[in-house]
């Protein structure tokens, strides 16, 4: 049984790593593949923008009709949108078909919050964080791999990139079809079809939001998410416009954050969620990045900014895993897809607002006020953590629907 467990969990893996890889090698060249059509900076922010508002409206659809019909049939879904945005953007002629390669990407996303949501139906409560966390491994590994083997291949023509992601998406179209089971059992996904409450209707969503013990977490998920994200879009710009860095010393300093959050989540997070309980490791690493990122504005060295992205990745590492974990332990199974898929809505929020904003701090205010504005969305996040999340007690188990007389499954 263990080894059936672990196969699955390698499998998973692997998807995570080789869907990043593929997003990865695209993402670092869109800009100077939309230059090639004439399109001004406006155009290639908005580039981002339209596949983050797509991703915002599919998210919690494809994760609600994950719970009803099971996650690999909506996995196999989103890897056939993710190979025809792919070829799209490769054949594309004009900007119009850039911008539709995108927005097919967004609407058909969803691939990692769907391979939280398969991790969480095969864990159990005592390894699902460490579980999640080898998962944001993959995720990272990806991310350092990637642009780098995008910048080798656009020598070739920015289509290249494209096509081989497209590639590496059949791979993983392929391996899903061959290799991977369904996470949830033809009993369970019966039970689950014929129950009310894994219907989608925005009241369902909206429910998800109110329930005490689901609420403040996807709150804290969305302070985070604009802080971090405010931190990751503008880093660029702070490089070099505060520390006179060029693009090739800050892609090093980006591979080396990537290498930090790969070691935190693969090898750290495991340890910390035995040792601590993990609303006290959301409280203490809220305030770890809190403070991190008011440093991080005001650094005037690279040495000291090496320094600081220490704490920033395992504040990031822990975040990011541990606020995951939480949430699918407070609803029920036919609910994780759902809930995660709005855990993923508000990170496509916030890639749609933070570049701006960011973009606007820097350029009236100065460098130091991005960190002071992401420091200062964190510390909601803290007074949140504090206030609704602290004070419930451990392993207390999802959240009841009430007045809703319907037969659960069971928890997540």
């Amino acid at each position: 049984m263990k080894s059936i467990l672990n196969r699955r969990l390698l499998l998973i893996l692997g998807f995570v790593f080789i869907d990043l890889l593929g997003y990865s090698l695209i993402l670092p060249l869109l800009p100077f593949y939309a230059d090639t059509f004439a399109a001004s900076l406006t155009t290639v922010g908005l580039l981002g923008t339209v596949n983050a508002l797509a991703q915002l409206i599919a998210a919690p659809t494809i994760g609600r009709l994950s719970d009803r019909y099971g996650r690999r049939p909506l996995l196999i879904f989103s890897i056939v949108g993710t190979i025809v945005a792919f070829l799209l953007l490769g054949f594309a002629q004009s900007l119009a078909m850039l911008f539709i390669s995108r927005i097919v990407d967004g609407l058909f996303g969803g691939n990692i919050a769907l391979a939280r949501a398969y991790i969480t139906d095969i864990t159990d409560s005592k390894t699902r964080a460490r579980s999640l966390g080898m998962i944001g491994a993959a995720f990272g590994l990806g991310f350092i791999i990637g642009p780098a083997m995008g910048g080798i291949l656009s020598q070739y023509g920015f289509a290249v990139p494209a096509f081989v992601a497209a590639c590496l998406a059949a791979l993983n179209l392929l391996a899903v079809l061959i290799w991977l089971p369904e996470s949830l059992p033809a009993a369970e996904r019966q039970a689950m079809r014929r129950s009310p409450n894994t219907a989608f209707t925005l009241n369902k969503l909206y429910e998800e939001l109110k329930k005490p013990c689901v609420g403040p977490l996807l709150v804290v998920q969305l302070f985070y998410n604009l802080a971090f994200i405010l931190f990751q879009t503008n880093f660029s710009l702070f490089a070099k416009n505060s520390l006179g860095l060029s693009a090739q010393s800050t892609s090093y300093i980006l591979a080396y954050v990537g290498l930090l959050s790969v070691l935190v989540q693969a090898f750290a997070i495991g340890r910390l969620t035995g040792l601590f309980y993990e609303r006290s490791l959301i409280f203490f690493g809220s305030i770890l990045m809190t403070v991190s990122l008011l440093i991080w504005g005001f650094v005037g060295s690279v040495p000291l900014l090496l320094i600081i992205l220490a704490p920033i990745s395992l504040s990031g590492g822990i975040l990011n895993t541990v606020i995951t974990s939480q949430i699918t332990k407070s609803v029920y199974r036919e609910d994780v897809g759902g809930t995660l898929g709005l855990a993923s809505a508000t990170q496509s929020l916030a890639q749609i607002l933070m570049p701006t904003i960011g973009g606007a701090l820097m350029q009236f205010t100065g460098s130091w006020a991005v960190g002071a504005a992401a420091a200062l969305l964190m510390s909601m996040a803290v007074l949140v953590t504090r206030l609704q999340i602290l004070p419930r007690p451990e392993q207390e188990g999802p959240c009841p629907r009430p007045d809703e007389p319907s037969v659960h499954t069971q928890p997540a």
